[in-house]
């Protein structure tokens, strides 16, 4: 068998950091785990290529070469996932497609035609589609209950990738949460109980990483790498640290968890010896009736802007998501948002329209209420959403649009990096980094097209001032983080709230 394994293209969003990875001479910050793994789970004497449509073109030739093109997307990337199919059906290349896009709303856009969908997690149900295969009895949908067991997924094809293509590398730890979000699919995909790998495989995977020449920064790309504390503490971390230490540090770790990680001093100071220096959390909103709304247990009834900033004294950069367009958002959200965002120092800042994705309670509770919308980009960034919002969804476009006219504006935003230096405390102080050329040419780009050609490049000098004389070990920290609030901006400024006619006519849809 000849497999090719195709990852759509992102959209232009806050997420995908393409202003700001053009500094670094990098095409994509992330390569796409999910496809990596499942390469890997093939039988070992198929030929197997990826192609990362983020970091490179997908060519004719590559779809006529394949007998199978193997496709994993998220919702966002729907209309690259339809033209990749598109093009296959035209050259008659029979079509392997699952990931979250399709396990949780194939029906909702319309993958009728795929050849073969895996709409569960692959390690349990892929051997069975494969056996299938092999008798030339292969179904067209394949899904199941079960919950693997990732103690026996394999380590990452990471052959197939170039690594000078990505600004991080990526590796899983855990799957589920314990929490239940009423806008959140993970629980839908993952289940609530955290599966863990053991220590073993995550030391495996550095070492691949390590070997293969890689430092630098690792993702852990769990959806609450806290899920299960006590494993954590007890094997996962010490293990880490251990590696870490014998390899003189060749990595920084940063992952996503609940914001309860402020509760527990221990497994902060673990995970900051262990190499962890930034975490994101989903903040939400600052609106009590709002998370009480959605179920944001941890969350709820606790000083948010106190939890954060505990988190910052003991060593991590707090990167936050936050929502706008609960049923309970007083008009005033918008407001209260950012100020917020701006006391609390959250840099990285990723201020979304609520959305409800298919198989959510979100999404069950819309469709009984008859407010959902048809389609849906599933880019929470873009403005846009799929039902009809309470408050109108003028007054939540224009809001939104003017919460990120305002926290990505230089001034606030080198404001708020100020904020967070003051707070942050890295155990030990703040590592020097490994300065390379590609780091001094991104220094040299920023002053250049930061401090020169943007509008706001007043504010860009006097921030770098400020830097060198008040926190000049931060210099490369602080500039990595104005380089991001580049690109931020240029991506606030393609969002535009939509014309009147068609709110009016969304409205009228919803009613």
């Amino acid at each position: 068998m000849k497999i090719l394994l195709v990852y759509p293209q992102n959209p232009e969003t806050f997420w995908s950091f393409k202003h700001a990875l053009k500094f670094v001479s990098r095409k994509v910050a992330f390569p796409p785990l999910g496809l990596l793994t499942v390469a890997a789970m093939l039988p070992s004497e198929w030929e197997k290529k990826l192609v990362d449509m983020n970091a490179a073109t997908l060519t004719d030739k590559d779809i006529n070469w394949a007998d199978y093109v193997f496709i994993s997307a998220m919702a966002v990337q729907q209309d690259s996932a339809r033209e990749v199919i598109n093009r296959c059906k035209k050259f008659e290349t029979k079509i392997v497609a699952g990931g979250p896009l399709f396990s949780t709303g194939y029906e909702e856009f319309g993958f009728d035609d795929i050849d073969h969908l895996i709409l569960s997690e692959a390690e349990d149900i892929l051997p069975l589609f494969l056996e299938d295969l092999e008798k030339g009895c292969a179904k067209h949908i394949y899904v199941s209950e079960e919950r693997p067991d990732i103690t026996k997924t394999p380590a990452p094809l990471w052959p197939l990738v170039d690594k000078k293509k990505y600004h991080s590398m990526s590796i899983q730890y855990s799957r589920g949460c314990p929490f239940n979000c009423e806008f959140c699919d993970i629980v839908v995909m993952n289940g609530h109980i955290p599966r863990t790998k053991d220590k073993e495989q995550i030391i495996t995977e550095l070492e691949a990483l390590y070997n293969r020449g890689w430092r630098g920064s690792v993702f852990f790309v769990d959806d609450n790498f806290i899920g299960n504390k006590r494993k954590l503490k007890s094997e996962i971390l010490p293990a880490m640290t251990e590696w870490m230490e014998e390899k003189k540090h060749p990595f920084s770790f940063f992952t996503e968890a609940s914001i309860n990680l402020a509760d527990d001093e221990g497994l902060m100071r673990s995970m900051n010896e262990a190499g962890f220096d930034t975490v994101f959390v989903g903040i939400e909103s600052p609106n009590e009736e709002s998370l009480v709304e959605c179920n944001k247990l941890p969350n709820k009834n606790r000083d948010l802007l106190a939890s954060v900033k505990k988190i910052q004294n003991h060593g991590f950069q707090v990167q936050g998501g936050f929502i706008v367009g609960f049923d309970s958002d007083p008009l005033s959200i918008f407001r209260s948002q950012i100020s917020f965002i701006q006391n609390s120092g959250i840099v990285t800042a990723m201020v979304g329209v609520l959305m409800a994705p298919p198989g959510t309670g979100l999404y069950k509770r819309l469709k009984n209420e008859n407010r959902l919308l048809p389609g849906g980009s599933g880019d929470n960034t873009d403005g846009s959403t799929n039902f009809v919002p309470k408050m109108g969804y003028e007054r939540l476009a224009n809001g939104y649009k003017h919460v990120l006219d305002t926290i990505y504006s230089p001034k606030p935003y080198y404001e708020r990096i100020k904020t967070f230096l003051r707070e942050y405390k890295p155990k030990g102080g703040i590592r020097m980094v490994n300065v390379s050329p590609r780091y001094i040419l991104a220094l040299i780009r920023s002053m250049w097209v930061i401090g020169i050609r943007e509008k706001g490049r007043m504010y860009y000098w006097k921030f770098f001032a400020w830097t060198l004389l008040k926190k000049p070990k931060s210099f490369p920290l602080s500039i990595t983080l104005a380089v991001q609030g580049f690109h931020f901006r240029k991506v606030a400024e393609k969002i535009q709230a939509p014309p009147i006619k068609h709110l009016q006519e969304l409205e009228q849809v919803g009613t």
